[in-house]
């Protein structure tokens, strides 16, 4: 009867152990999770600034008067006269 005792007292005290050991695994591994979410959400929260910059900036190049004043200055370009304008028709 001391052998069975002694055997569920060291099977029970296994169990803890090994229940012990899974609580610290788990408890450890939430926290490199949770790091880790931490470091996503900051690198979200960046990339979501950079894009309102990145829109900011397209809307700007992409403004009309710009374009017009890019085209003038940089590549020489006019507004034809309406003498110089043909119309093409099929």
């Amino acid at each position: 009867m001391k052998a069975i005792g002694i055997f569920s007292l060291l099977l029970l005290l296994a169990a803890v152990m090994i229940t012990a050991i899974a609580v610290v695994w788990t408890r450890h591994q939430s926290r490199v999770l949770f790091v880790q979410l931490t470091q996503l959400q900051s690198q979200r929260d960046e990339l979501n600034i950079e894009y309102g910059q990145l829109e900011l900036e397209q809307a700007t190049w992409a403004e009309p008067r710009r374009i017009d004043e890019e085209a003038r200055t940089k590549l020489g370009m006019f507004m034809p006269r309406p003498q110089d304008v043909q119309l093409v028709r099929p």
